[in-house]
């Protein structure tokens, strides 16, 4: 009996033992980036023809500016209905969408080769009366008659065949489209903006244009005819600004003023007042003057009279 009791708690000791060497399960995680992993950069986009990526910092005023574009005209060609609702990455098309592909103008054909005419002989089954009467050439037996009728039917069948070989299709006259101004800056008359010295003068690296000295309320006056495309404060460094397009590749810029005496569609002349210097975004007032080429910033000095 006792050793019928030792062998059972041995048993039962061997197998607590065995139960109690095994731990738990290993747990495997699956589909769960380590905390560490960071994602991968996203490429940049790369321009499209014609189209501008929006990057920090950006507005549409600016985004006109720097192409030589009325900032309305991208809010159109983009479908924008409020122009400060831009996001960084979008891309914005800056060019009329006309001009974004040339457009291939088809021109009619003409050949000016002969016209080679032939007589299809008529079915069998086709025995009309005119063919009866009129047997074809060959057929009627040789005389003066004969031949000065078969003369006169090849002569009518060559007057008939001829207007057909030399007339030719006529050609419409193509418009042509009309040719953009040139963009020398003889072909504007140009002015000095405001009677006050030269404070700065315009670098490809710095200065996009030239600050001349002035007194608040100073005037300021166009450089040039045209029509004012933009007036207000929507761009950033530049203050109260004018913008004049004197044609479709040319503009003059006015900045950090203290009043505007125009507003946008206003056809201005040249020497016409059109505001006041200020010191808008500036240390000290001054009027900032550009003239812009398609856009790219150029040196005023190079444009306007000596003095």
């Amino acid at each position: 009996m006792n050793i019928l009791r030792r062998l059972l708690m041995v048993t039962a000791a061997a197998f607590l033992g065995a139960c109690a060497s095994h731990g738990p399960a290993p747990v495997e995680e699956r589909g769960v980036q380590p905390a560490t992993t960071k994602a991968a950069p996203a490429t940049p986009v790369a321009d499209r023809a014609g189209f501008y990526t929006v990057k920090k910092g950006d507005t549409l005023y600016s985004i006109a500016l720097d192409h030589g574009q009325d900032y309305k005209d991208v809010a159109a060609w983009n479908y924008l209905e409020n122009p400060n609702l831009i996001k960084i990455g979008q891309q914005l098309r800056v060019v009329p969408p006309e001009s974004a592909a040339p457009v291939a103008v088809s021109k009619p054909v003409s050949s000016s080769g002969p016209v080679e005419i032939r007589n299809t002989p008529a079915p069998a089954s086709a025995n009309t009366d005119s063919l009866k009467r009129e047997p074809r050439g060959g057929k009627l037996p040789w005389s003066e008659e004969a031949l000065a009728k078969a003369r006169q039917g090849e002569g009518a069948k060559a007057v008939e065949a001829k207007p057909a070989a030399a007339e030719k299709p006529a050609e419409k006259p193509v418009d042509k489209p009309a040719e953009k101004p040139a963009v020398a800056g003889d072909d504007v008359d140009w002015m000095w903006p405001a009677g006050g010295k030269l404070m700065t003068t315009y670098s490809e690296a710095g200065n996009k244009g030239i600050d001349i000295a002035g007194k608040l309320g100073d005037p300021v006056v166009a450089a040039a005819g045209g029509i004012v495309s933009y007036a207000g404060a929507g761009l950033r460094g530049y203050g109260n600004l004018v913008v004049v397009r004197h044609n479709a590749n040319l503009l003059s810029v006015y900045a950090h003023n203290s009043k505007l005496l125009v507003k946008e569609k206003d056809t201005v002349s040249k020497g016409q007042k059109i505001a006041e210097i200020g010191s808008s975004d500036a240390d000290s007032p001054r009027l900032h003057f550009e003239i812009r080429r398609q856009g790219k910033p150029s040196d005023p000095q190079k444009f306007l009279p000596p003095r």
